[in-house]
């Protein structure tokens, strides 16, 4: 064998060994490797409510677009969210003032309150009807940041830490599950849509949380899929069929595949780079349509429901990508929100 066949063929060896290190190795968040000093900060951790197993909600749009609200039907969604939403934003609020302040009382809060969920199966049970199972995913991409935040804090028992993940494991197979049935058929646009891909990022959450690297590769096709549907003047068909929320809805979509890319980024896997990195099209036509939203409005027809300030959920994942590519239209924008938590994505980004 020629010296540079020989040099080649060790080179397949060495990157197949590299490759399968990767892939036994335990899967990591962007909390890892960030430790955090102690601190004794007092912390009031808020008593744990009695939360549903079981869960029904209802959609409260009535058009074909999915873009014009009922006022009733929200106010009902709203009244049937309320307390898990809320319980949500407790446990998020103490990871992140574990992580900004090195509170040992934060942590164990936070640590507490995943466990009394988990105690309680929250959500472990029927979701009855898609709305739940958005709910379903919406919170446990919550708190499976939560616990990734504060899992390395050695403030969270092994027991603690067993029962949770057990819990967040269960809840990312069932959400998983309604999605993959979904795929068979070919009308069911959540299958396709941002829906997909904030499944993604819960299940994707959860596995890193698990260390169960069937649900973290199950989230990273969500991501591939959504990266797929990218069109070369960065909209996606199916957030652009939302009528007057479709500006609103791209920069929905874009919130959870930032976050996947990060997970994926942190165990190895370039997603950044995905059709000749075709996130940075989404991210410009979602940052320009924050300042002027009417390419949205001549593609779709119809003027755009904007927001007169910059809110956190539009920009939160604009800290990761600009630390990444020092993108000046996305800094811009950040300095317009005046804070940078969404509970829906765990709280404050990645560090």
């Amino acid at each position: 064998m020629k010296t540079a066949g020989r040099i080649f063929l060790l080179a397949g060896f060495v990157a197949l060994a590299v490759a399968g290190r990767a892939a036994d190795a335990p899967l990591r968040s962007p909390w890892d490797g960030h430790a955090v000093a102690l601190t004794g900060t007092a912390y009031q951790c808020p008593a744990v409510p009695q939360l549903p197993h079981d869960f029904a909600t209802n959609s409260y749009y009535v058009d074909a677009h999915h873009s014009i609200p009922d006022p009733e039907l929200k106010r009902k969604y709203e009244a049937s969210v309320e307390p898990v939403e809320d319980f949500t934003r407790a446990i998020v609020k103490a990871a992140d003032a574990y992580r900004t302040t090195g509170s040992r009382a934060a942590a164990q809060c936070a640590a507490a309150l995943l466990e009394a969920a988990a105690k309680q199966k929250v959500l472990a049970g029927k979701m009855d009807g898609h709305q739940a199972v958005y709910v379903q995913g919406w919170n446990l991409g919550a708190w499976a940041v939560a616990f990734l935040k504060i899992r390395g804090s050695t403030l969270v028992a092994d027991e603690q830490a067993k029962e949770i993940a057990k819990w967040l494991k269960k809840l990312a197979e069932e959400n998983r599950g309604y999605y993959d049935d979904r795929r068979h058929n070919s009308r069911a646009g959540d299958a396709r849509n941002n829906h997909l891909y904030w499944a993604g990022f819960a299940v994707a959450a959860a596995g890193i949380s698990a260390d169960d690297r069937k649900l973290f590769e199950w989230g990273m096709s969500a991501y591939k899929e959504g990266i797929g549907d990218i069109r070369q003047d960065g909209t996606l068909p199916l957030e652009l069929d939302r009528g007057q929320m479709a500006l609103h809805y791209h920069l929905y979509a874009l919130a959870p595949l930032m976050m996947l890319a990060e997970f994926g980024e942190t165990n190895g896997i370039d997603l950044y780079a995905e059709r000749d990195f075709a996130i940075k099209r989404l991210v410009a036509r979602c940052v320009e349509g924050i300042d002027d939203p009417q390419y949205f409005q001549r593609r779709t027809g119809v003027p755009q429901v904007t927001s007169k300030e910059v809110e956190p959920w539009q920009i939160m994942w604009g800290v990761a990508y600009n630390r990444r590519f020092h993108d000046p239209a996305v800094f811009a924008i950040l300095q317009r929100a005046d804070h940078m938590s969404y509970t829906m994505l765990g709280g404050l980004p990645p560090e």
